[in-house]
C-alpha cells in the first residue's frame, strides 16, 4: 500500500510493479488517481491521514505500507493510524523532509524513515567518487604507458611495514601489466617478527637501497610515503613519477607527475586495491593476502583510522586471500629483544596526567617501539603513550593515543619538526637526529639527557605542565 503518489511515490510504484508486486495507491488528488487508473494501477482517492482508508483493503494480505507523501504532518498522522492497526508482520516505510520529522516518525513506529534529499546527496556523492576513481585510473594508466619498457624504482619508507610492502607489491603488479620493469627498494631493517614472517611466507622480493644506484632507474615511485628524504633515503627535492600514500602531507610540497594522497583512508593498500580493480588487473592469492594483511595491520583490524573504502577493499580481497597464511601471520613468535623492550618500557614509564612516556634505552629493532606503545595504551588512566629509544645516530619514537582531543601526528610535528615527525591523529612517530648528543660517550648520561629533552619537548607541544601527576 502506497500512501501518496507524488514523484517519489509514483517512482516507487513503477519499480514495484516491475517486480510483479500487487499495489494499492492512495492519493487525495482526484486527477492523479484517474491517471493512475488509466495506467492500470489500483488506486483510489483519499486523505492518507484518515484512518478510514484502510477499510478499502484486506489487512491480512498486506505486507508493506509506504507513507511517501511530501506532507510531513500527514505522514505522521498516517503512522499514528497505522500503529493502531497492530500489524506486526507489515513493514512500514515513511518519508521525511527534515531531520526532526525523521526522528519523530521513527518514534511513531516506522521500520525505515528516508529523506529523499539525503538519498540524492549520497547517490551524487557515490557517482562523483566513481567518476574520480575512473579518472585516477585512466591517468595512472596513461603514465605507465609513457614509460613502457623502462625501469621503475618503487621506494617504500625506511623499515617498511606490511602496508608499505603490500602496496609496493601491488604497484609492481600494475607496472608488469604495462611492460614496465620494477624493483622494490627499502632502507633500514625488517625487524618486527610479524613483518619478517610476512615477507618470508609470501616470498616477497625486496631490495636494499644501498645495493642499487637510484640513477640507473628511468623513474621513481613512492608508496606509503610521500616526501623525499623524509623517512627514506632519497635526496631532498628528487623528482618523482608516482606518489601513492595515505599519510597526511602537511605543508610539504612534492615534485611528481602523478600524486594520489588520501589521508581519510586507513591504509595505502586500500588505495592500491582500488587501482587494481579500476585497471581490471587479476589479483593472485599471494597479492590479495598481502594487501588484506596490510589493510588489517595499518587499521589495527579496522579499529583505527578506518574508512568505508578500507572495509570495501577488505571485503573484495577476503575471498581471494590465503587464510592459512593469514593465520600464521597472526601468531608469530616474539623475539627476546621485543620482550626486553616491553619490560624496559614498563619499568621506565613516566605518567603525567593521562600521558605515559617511557625511555627504553638503546634499540636495535625500532619495530619493537610501536608494539610497546600499543601495549601501554591499554593501561588504566592512560590516553596517550609515547615510547622512545636511541640508536647510533638518532632517537626513534612511536606514539599511540585514544584521546579524541589530541592529534598526535600534529603534536609530534610541533615538538620535533615536520621533517622528523608525522602520522595520524592516533598513531604517529618520529626519527630525531641526536645532534649535539651524539658526542656524548657515556651511555647513562646520553639516555638521561635524551629523556629530559624528549619529555620536555612533547609536554610543551601538548601544553601540559611536567609537574602535573
Amino acid at each position: 500500500m502506497i500512501l501518496g503518489s507524488g514523484s517519489i511515490g509514483f517512482a516507487v510504484a513503477k519499480e514495484l510493479r516491475e517486480l510483479d508486486k500487487d499495489l494499492i495507491i492512495v492519493d487525495r488528488d482526484k486527477q492523479k488517481v484517474e491517471t493512475l487508473r488509466e495506467e492500470a494501477y489500483e488506486a483510489f482517492e483519499g486523505d492518507i491521514s484518515d484512518p478510514e482508508i484502510f477499510q478499502h483493503i484486506n489487512l491480512k494480505e498486506l505486507t508493506g505500507i509506504l507513507v511517501l507523501s511530501s506532507d510531513n504532518e500527514a505522514n505522521k498522522k498516517a503512522l499514528g493510524n497505522i500503529s493502531q492497526l497492530e500489524l506486526d508482520d507489515v513493514y512500514c516505510v515513511a518519508r521525511a523532509s527534515d531531520a526532526i520529522s525523521l526522528q519523530e516518525m521513527d518514534g511513531l513506529g516506522a521500520d525505515l524513515v528516508v529523506m529523499p534529499s539525503r538519498l540524492v546527496a549520497r547517490s551524487v556523492a557515490r557517482s562523483l567518487g566513481r567518476a574520480e576513481s575512473l579518472r585516477r585510473g585512466n591517468k595512472l594508466s596513461q603514465w605507465f604507458k609513457g614509460i613502457s619498457g623502462k625501469d621503475l624504482a618503487i621506494v617504500v619508507h625506511d623499515n617498511p611495514d606490511p602496508d608499505a610492502i603490500a602496496s609496493a607489491l601491488a604497484l609492481q603488479k600494475i607496472a608488469d601489466s604495462f611492460d614496465v620493469r620494477s624493483s622494490i627498494l627499502y632502507h633500514g631493517e625488517i625487524g618486527h617478527q610479524e613483518n619478517k614472517a610476512f615477507v618470508n611466507l609470501l616470498g616477497i622480493d625486496l631490495n636494499r637501497m644501498e645495493e642499487h644506484d637510484i640513477s640507473e632507474f628511468d623513474d621513481i615511485a613512492m608508496v606509503d610515503c610521500a616526501v623525499p628524504a623524509a623517512n627514506n633515503m632519497l635526496s631532498p627535492g628528487t623528482h618523482l613519477g608516482i606518489v601513492l600514500d595515505h599519510h597526511p602531507l602537511g605543508e610539504a610540497e612534492i615534485d611528481a607527475d602523478f600524486v594520489d594522497i588520501r589521508p581519510n583512508v586507513g591504509a595505502s593498500a586500500t588505495i592500491l586495491t582500488k587501482y587494481l580493480q579500476e585497471l581490471n588487473i587479476e589479483i593472485e592469492s599471494e597479492l590479495a593476502t598481502a594487501l588484506l594483511y596490510g589493510i588489517r595491520t595499518d587499521t589495527l583490524d579496522f579499529r583505527r583510522n578506518t574508512d568505508s573504502a578500507d572495509l570495501s577493499a577488505a571485503a573484495f580481497l577476503y575471498p581471494l586471500a590465503d587464510h592459512e597464511i593469514l593465520d600464521q601471520l597472526e601468531r608469530p613468535s616474539m623475539s627476546i629483544e621485543t620482550l626486553d623492550i616491553l619490560g624496559e618500557a614498563i619499568i621506565n614509564r613516566q605518567v603525567i596526567g593521562s600521558y605515559l612516556l617511557t625511555n627504553v634505552g638503546v634499540v636495535r629493532d625500532r619495530d619493537t617501539l610501536p608494539q610497546a606503545a600499543d601495549y601501554l595504551l591499554n593501561l588504566e588512566g592512560v590516553s596517550t603513550s609515547i615510547v622512545f629509544g636511541v640508536s647510533e645516530d638518532r632517537i626513534f619514537l612511536s606514539g599511540r593515543s585514544n584521546d579524541i582531543r589530541v592529534n598526535l601526528g600534529e603534536v609530534l610535528k610541533r615538538a620535533f619538526g615536520d621533517e622528523a615527525a608525522g602520522g595520524h591523529s592516533n598513531a604517529a612517530g618520529a626519527q630525531i637526529p641526536l645532534g649535539v648528543f651524539s658526542d656524548i660517550k657515556d651511555r647513562q648520561t646520553l639516555l638521561r639527557l635524551v629523556n629530559e629533552a624528549v619529555v620536555k619537548k612533547f609536554l610543551n607541544a601538548i601544553g601540559v605542565d611536567e609537574t602535573v601527576e
